[in-house]
Formats: structure tokens, sequence, C-alpha cells
């Protein structure tokens, strides 16, 4: 038995099952963050006037600097340990849920969901190597369990926020967005007098150059362009100033990794971005995006995302037997079929229909996150707390920076060409009336719907606008429908060259190199 297996069955005596439940508790507080802000993100654009790609860019906020924590406190969570790390996510959590509480305006819901997302990369930076190291004999089937957290914070969040709105109609924002207080809070609680293991990287013996070399800084430039990127648009940036400053981390990083990385790991940071995506960039949209359909059959359009979390929650509890059977990369496959299928049936669905679609959309999207972190630490044990984080990491940084903004500019786009077309039809000049001036994204100078003009526009005009709003949002949905086709049929190129060299197996620290395939 390796000093890491021994670490774990020692740990195991003791039991697992304290570590288990606080990190449970601290993933589903990042979910009821997650959830949330979807639910208030309509009632923040009606308060303080924002544009469709605007409220992108807040949800996407709650989800790219969680990249930041979890990638800086990856390298360092050796020293700090893993207790000191939850400590530090429930700081960031009540400040940045002070700084939402007394928000004012647009920079000031950037700063307080910011701080949040900080306090939810450093909850992922310590439970996701805690688990793999302290049930380092089954990851897959433990990580999908940990992350089953997330549908199950959504679950719990959404319905006490829907509950609100059904018995105190009216209420403001801020009480919902106030129940964020109940689960960091009983996550801190769970943390006092817990002791924590030392990784299954540090347990085994492998030198901190030797981690950092798994990733490797290929991986470190992929993650630093899209934080300076974004850093870049906030601060208005030259775009050759973001770019060198990507390229210095990543040779900061080099000069202590020495290595480009594994390639293996390299492709899997690119494929997390686009899971990420049409996980969790949809799921900050979905409510939005599904209300006008939803409301037809006389149900918010939060439900969607309550079933889906359902789906979610019940099929990672119980997700090993699945992946035993057909191995990580082979559900991986299945799940992005099922997503895509789900996501384009979404976009025209009506009555029950959409149900069924969601349903296909649910268990699809259950398998992303925990299979994909799984495979990174099983195939790279020696990565310790680096490649597993760095993974997630990449995935939130796109699904921020990229996912949600795009679904935001999607919507814009077609609701600002679907009002050119009816001005050129009907000899109109909505556009005029309507468009705001000029506005600036990650992805370029775009034209929006003024929410101020259109709340003060003729029931006419009114109808004509929520008629193309509604439309955008279903070409939304079409057009990232086709991100997991994508994936999808790259995993399946995965399953093709694993079964080349013998077949997929984990990679386990102690045994000689001819017993692991480790890409």
């Amino acid at each position: 038995m390796s000093s890491a297996s021994a670490a774990a069955s020692s740990q195991g005596v003791q039991g697992n099952g304290p570590l288990f439940a606080a990190s449970f508790a601290a993933i589903a507080a990042t979910s009821f963050c997650f959830i949330l802000r979807a639910l208030v993100v309509d009632t923040w654009g009606v308060d303080f006037a924002l544009t469709e790609t605007q409220k992108g860019e807040l949800l996407g906020v709650g989800l790219w600097p969680f990249a930041i924590s979890i990638v800086l406190i990856s390298l360092f969570i050796d020293k700090i340990g893993f207790k000191a790390t939850f400590w530090f996510a429930a700081l960031c959590h009540l400040g940045g849920l002070g700084l939402l509480l007394t928000a004012n305006g647009y920079w000031a819901l950037y700063a307080g969901t910011f701080v949040m997302a900080l306090g939810n990369g450093a909850v992922e930076a310590a439970a996701n190597p805690l688990i793999a190291t302290i049930y380092n004999h089954d990851k897959p089937k433990w990580l999908n369990r940990l992350h089953a957290a997330w549908p199950g914070g959504m679950i719990l969040g959404g319905l006490l926020a829907m509950a609100l709105d059904h018995f105190t109609p009216g209420v403001g924002w801020q009480v919902k967005v106030g129940l964020m207080i109940v689960p960091v809070l009983t996550y801190t609680f769970l943390l006092l007098g817990r002791k924590f293991p030392v990784s299954e990287r540090v347990a085994s013996g492998v030198s901190y150059r030797t981690m950092l070399g798994e990733a490797g800084f290929i991986s470190a430039f992929i993650l630093g362009a899209l934080i300076m990127l974004e850093v870049g648009r906030v601060f208005a940036l030259d775009p050759m100033v973001s770019w060198g400053g990507a390229v210095a981390l990543a040779v900061i990083y080099a000069i202590f990794a020495r290595s480009p990385g594994r390639p293996l790991y390299i492709l899997l940071v690119l494929l997390m971005m686009p899971l990420a995506v049409t996980e969790l960039a949809t799921d900050s949209w979905i409510s939005s995006l599904m209300a006008p359909e939803m409301e037809n059959i006389g149900l918010a359009g939060g439900w969607v995302l309550i079933y889906t979390s359902l789906i979610v929650f019940v099929i990672r509890i119980f997700a090993g037997t699945l992946i035993e059977k057909f191995k990580p990369l082979g559900v991986l496959a299945m799940a992005c079929a099922l997503s895509a299928g789900g996501l384009f049936l979404m976009s025209d669905a009506t009555g029950g229909v959409i149900l069924a679609a969601a349903t296909l959309y649910g268990i699809g999207k259950s398998f992303f996150w925990g299979t994909t972190l799984a495979v990174a630490s099983e195939q790279f044990p020696k990565g310790g707390a680096v490649t597993i984080n760095m993974l997630g990491g990449g995935g939130m940084l796109a699904a921020g920076i990229l996912g949600s903004v795009l679904l935001g500019a999607a919507q814009d786009h077609s609701t600002r060409e679907g009002l050119r077309a009816h001005d050129t039809a009907n000899q109109t000049s909505l556009t005029q009336q309507y468009l705001s001036e000029p506005k600036v994204s990650i992805f370029g100078t775009y034209q929006a719907l003024d929410e101020a003009k259109v709340a003060a526009a003729p029931e006419a005009d009114k109808a004509v606008l929520d008629g193309l709003s509604a439309s955008a949002k279903k070409d939304a949905l079409k057009e990232v429908s086709l991100i997991p086709v994508v994936t999808g049929i790259v995993f399946l190129l995965l399953i093709f060259w694993f079964q080349s060299r013998g077949g997929y197996k984990p990679v386990i620290l102690g045994r000689s190199e001819g017993e692991n395939i480790d890409g």
C-alpha cells in the first residue's frame, strides 16, 4: 500500500464522515450564491437599468473570480492547510454578502459578487483535493457525491426564494440574497474542532516542482489569458497589456515548474471549458431563458433550474455504479449527447415537452463536473491540488468570462437584428427609439435594449419588444446546444486513444509505471 493509501486508510478508521459533511455543506453554500443570484438578476436589471449583456457580466463575475482563488490557493494549500482555506472562504462569503446587501448600482453588485466568488473558489480549492485524498481508492464516486451538494444547494435555495415570492409577494431582492447566510453559517459551524489530513501528494512524497510540472506552463497561460482578458475589460487596459500580463504569469509559473505540462492534461483543461459553459453558464441564465414559456403554463422560470438540479442531485449520489460500468470517458461522451439534445429541444419546447427536454439536459449535465475532475485526479495524482483545481478554475473562467456573457450577447444580438427586421418590414423606427448607446463587452462593442425606455414604452411597442426578447432567449439556447456536440466527439476520440494503449486505468501513486496508463 502506498503512503497516500495508508494515510487515507488511517483517516478512514477515524471516520471520514465529518470531513465529507463539512465539504458537502461548503459546496452547497457556493450553489446557494449561484441560484439566488440567478433568481434576482432580472430584478437587478429593472432596479439598476442593466442591459442583458451587463446582467451576463454580473452572472459571469459570480464564476470567473473563482479561478483566481482556486488556482492561487492550490499553489500554497499544502502549506496553509485545508482548514485555513475553508475559513478564508467563510470570510469572503460574509464580506461579499455585506457588499451585495448595500449595493446601489452595477459596480457595487459587481464587487460584492466578485468577493463571494473568491470564497466559492476557496471552498473548491480545499474540498476537491481533500475528498480526493481521503477517498483516493474511488475518486469518481466520491467526487460526484461531493458535487451533489451543488444541485442540493440550488434546490434548497431556489425553493426558499420562491416560497418568499409566494407567501410574501413583492419581497425585495435583498431578502432573497440574504438567504445565503444560512449555508455559510452551517459550514462554518461544521468546521469547528475538525482535524484535516495532509494531501495525497504530500503523503506520497511527490515534490512541489513535480506537482507544478504535471499541469505545466501552457495550462497556466490558458488560465492567465482568460483572467487578464476580463481584468483588461474591467480596468479598460490596452489589449497588449492584458496579453503581456498573461505571458508574465505563464513565465513565472514556468520558472518553478520547468515543464509545459502533460498533453492529456492540457486537453482536459480545454475540454472542461465548454463543459462548464454548457452547465454553469446555461444554468445562470436558464430561469430567465425559460421564463416566457414557463409563464404560459403558469409556472415560474426558476422551476426548470430546480427540477434539473433535483435530477443532478440524485444522479451524482449514485453515479459511481454507472461510471464503473462505462468508465469515466464513456459516461462523459454520453452526457454530452444528452445535454445537446435536451438544450436544443428546450429552445422550442412548449407545455409538457419542456419537462422532457429539461430531463435530458439534467441527466447529461449531472456527470460533467465531478467526473472530469476525477479523470484529472486519477490520471495525474502527482499534480495534487494544482491539477484538480486548475481544471475546475479553467471551467469557471470559461463559464464566467465567456459563457455567461456569450448567452447575454446572443440575446442582445438576436433582439437587435429582430428589431431592425421589424422596422424594415413595418416602416417603423423602434431601433432608434429603444436601443441603448454603444457599450463594450469582452466580445466587442454592442447595442442592446434600453430597459428604462422599454419600461416607458406604449403597450403596442412593448408587445413587439417582448416578443423579440422571447425569441432571442430561444435562439440563445439553440446556440449553446452546439457546444456539447463538439466536446462529445472529442471524448469519443479519447476513448479510442485509451483503447489503443490498453484501456482506461487510474494511475495509483506508488505503483510501477508499467502498471499505469497515465497519458
